[in-house]
């Protein structure tokens, strides 16, 4: 197929879409770029069904490349991209939740989308171009999708919403907002903001929708143009004899059976009974003899729809959650704080069956993390790390690191928070928070965004507001989707069950991170409006549970946690505290045990859980910048003799007054009489009071007295001073 090439202008800069070009034995492939941001996105189905899995094998890769920003790695030994960066990561599974809800779940056929970063311009953010290229890749291939799918980026700057803003732009923004749609209704939704008010984040979304209707028909008609037909699934007459088989002997299984009674308050007996019922219904097929070994396994997997079923027509029919709550019933709530000794701050928080533990570390500012990705190079002073352990599901999990789910939850915490934290001027502090997630039985994210809250206050970290986060649910009749249901405090079989899981976080003043992912094709605006609502409502009385263990951040930090000591200097004088080779900076280090950053305007920040060794550290670092003048006494130490180059005679002592500092006594002015070799009078590591007599800082060298501090001998006279003078104007004669 010949190249051919889309376009259409989105916040007044052109959005280009080519087909044809490059990657032409993908089954969909296109070329997006926005500005002088380029993105390559491919879509690839395998030719047959993977057997043995009961979820939809999507697989998303977002590729940041280094070249495409013009950069090289940093590192010394490995100059190629390795593994993903966490930026890229969480891109992938943003682009993940937008386009999977459009797939048939009981699709089994493996898809890959990989978008591949082909050129950065440091002013439009990737993520929409990406998405955009996403959704023509699998519009215009065969594979089965109810696509398309558009995107908008929404900020605010002095309270009006823009569209798509830069990079630069976005740092001025207190809302950053992406938004994904069909032509009417939600797909996806990820957001940090500034505590932004309820009404202001749905308008925003709904103004993102506009925007969203306008790209819709443009991908549209790309399909249109160059799209194929889908992939249509054969279909296999004998299987599905079988499963029409099959289903029947379920259904009779099933008939007069209460499912809903599998529910339970207590996760583990909802389990057991679950568990049970399908042991049951295995027994069954394994008695009858029309039933295959292939076809008990069939028979199986539809007994997980049965019990979605039964969940759905619990809540929509009888008005019912599986543990007995109202539908904007909080599940008990608990929280404590400093329940470790040694660590300088801790939170535990649970809700229901989810528990999780927050930790805080306090480190000096160069425990910083260092970034360099295609987007960002500069440093991190703010962590957040989720861990997800098997045994707070009661399973076996080999430890191997976080997964993608793990980064993403992490990344989410860690969003919700960032709005209420120090400037690093206030509080220089870098801040670690590890959420360890100890029982788990749905929104273990959203506990671990309140009890990182709960430790940075034990820790003494002054943030300006506590946050709480929520994750609300939705029961949908797919055949009327005005009937519904919105749940507050999803568990594990809602989340698994229902068709939404909606993150909410914020503060009394407001959301700071949101997080929307779905199961159907999508939801209307209306029910986005009415959870926002519902989350607020629970967020306030989480708030208040937590305000009660702990208001206000505590006035002091840990006796654990080490204090940083400031001062400025002269920026000149940096490397006077450096030395050569970082020689007197590390020695102060090695013998003051700290931990000394200086930043580029002269601020030093001496770190140390050891205070007298930071006020020596601090006091070492104030001598080698201070300047010496005319006239000041000092208690300094002879370091050495020197001689006349010539005569070999000695002529004087260099004495040390401050680290890095020294200067000379001749051997003029060490005593009043006459002395013939220095070393009669000083030796080297004698303590001497000197005094500074003249200063040329020209040379860099310090002349100094002994003699001018003892008793002047009776009749004593100075010996005259002669100076050469000036040579007389040369006579020319004209």
């Amino acid at each position: 197929m010949a190249s051919k090439q889309f376009t259409t202008e989105i916040a007044g800069r052109k959005l280009l879409v080519e087909i044809g070009k490059l990657a032409k034995q993908a089954q969909g492939s296109c070329t997006v770029s926005y500005g002088e941001t380029v993105v390559l996105a491919t879509a690839v189905m395998s030719r047959q069904a993977r057997e043995g899995v009961d979820y939809f094998p999507l697989l998303v890769d977002y590729e940041e490349r280094l070249y495409a920003a013009g950069k090289i790695k940093g590192s010394r030994f490995i100059k190629r991209e390795g593994r993903a960066t966490d930026e890229a990561i969480l891109t992938s599974r943003l682009i993940d939740r937008s386009i999977r809800p459009l797939f048939k779940e009981t699709e089994r056929t493996d898809v890959q989308v990989v978008l591949t970063v082909l050129s950065y311009d440091g002013i439009n953010d990737p993520e929409f171009p990406s998405l955009i290229a996403a959704s023509v890749a699998l519009g215009i291939s065969p594979i089965p999708w109810s696509g398309p799918v558009a995107a908008i980026k929404i900020g605010r700057i002095n309270d009006e919403l823009v569209i798509n803003p830069t990079v630069e732009a976005r740092q001025k923004s207190d809302l950053d907002l992406f938004v994904v749609g069909t032509i009417d209704e939600v797909v996806m939704i990820e957001s940090g903001a500034k505590q932004v008010k309820e009404e202001v984040m749905i308008e925003a979304v709904e103004f993102a929708g506009k925007h969203i209707r306008k790209l819709i028909p443009f991908i549209e008609d790309i399909i249109k143009e160059v799209g194929v037909a889908k992939h249509e699934v054969a279909i296999d007459e004998e299987k599905l004899a079988l499963q029409k088989l099959i289903q029947e002997k379920v259904g009779n299984f099933f008939q007069g059976r209460d499912l809903g009674s599998c529910f339970q308050a207590d996760k583990s007996k909802t389990k057991q009974m679950i568990e049970e019922v399908k042991a049951e219904l295995d027994q069954v097929l394994k008695d009858d003899n029309e039933v295959s070994k292939d076809a008990r396994a069939i028979g199986l997997s539809m007994f997980d729809a049965s019990l979605e079923k039964a969940f759905i027509a619990l809540v929509l029919e009888k008005k019912q959650r599986p543990d007995g709550r109202k539908m904007d019933e909080i599940r008990p709530l608990s929280a404590e704080v400093a329940i470790l000794p040694r660590t300088h701050g801790s939170g535990l928080f649970s809700r229901g069956e989810t528990q999780v533990l927050s930790i805080v570390t306090l480190g000096a500012p160069g425990d910083e993390q260092t970034l360099d990705s295609m987007e960002e190079s500069g440093a991190k002073k703010y962590m957040h790390h989720y861990n997800f352990p098997g045994f707070s599901v009661g399973e076996v999990k080999p430890l191997r690191g976080p997964g993608r789910r793990e980064i993403g939850h992490g990344a989410l915490a860690e969003k919700a928070l960032l709005p209420v934290l120090p400037k690093d001027e206030d509080f220089p502090y870098t801040i670690r928070v590890v959420s360890e997630v100890l029982e788990s039985n749905g929104s273990s994210s959203q506990a671990s965004i309140c009890g990182s809250t709960l430790s940075l206050m034990d820790a003494g970290v002054p943030i300006s507001a506590p946050v709480a986060g929520i994750a609300m649910g939705l029961v949908l009749d797919e055949k009327d989707k005005n009937r519904y249901e919105i749940l507050t405090d999803i568990q594990g079989i809602e989340d698994h069950s229902g068709h939404m899981d909606f993150k909410v976080a914020g503060t009394e003043n407001g959301i700071t991170a949101l997080q929307l992912d779905i199961k159907l094709g999508g939801i209307s605006y209306k029910i986005v409006k009415e959870t926002l609502a519902r989350a607020r409502e629970a967020r306030m009385k989480i708030l208040e549970v937590m305000k009660k263990v702990i208001a206000t951040p505590r006035p002091e930090l840990s006796q654990y946690a080490p204090r940083i000591i400031t001062l400025q200097i002269n920026p000149d004088k940096i490397r006077d505290v450096i030395g050569t080779g970082g020689k007197i900076i590390n020695e102060i280090i090695a013998k003051c045990n700290v931990q000394i950053d200086i930043e580029q305007s002269g601020l030093v920040l001496i770190t140390s859980t050891d205070q007298d060794g930071a006020q020596k550290a601090k006091e070492w670092v104030e001598n080698i910048v201070r300047d010496i003048v005319i006239g000041e006494i000092y208690d300094g130490q002879v370091i050495q003799i020197i001689k006349d180059r010539n005569s070999g005679s000695e002529i004087g002592a260099i004495v040390e007054l401050l680290p890095g500092k020294d200067g000379m006594v001749h051997i003029s002015q060490i005593a009043y009489n006459r002395i013939e070799k220095v070393s009669d009078v000083l030796k080297v590591g004698d303590q001497v009071k000197v005094k500074v007599v003249d200063v040329d800082t020209a040379n860099n060298k310090i002349s100094l007295s002994i003699k001018d501090l003892l008793p002047r001998p009776e009749g004593y006279v100075d010996r005259p001073v002669f100076k050469k003078p000036f040579p007389k104007k040369p006579f020319f004669k004209k």
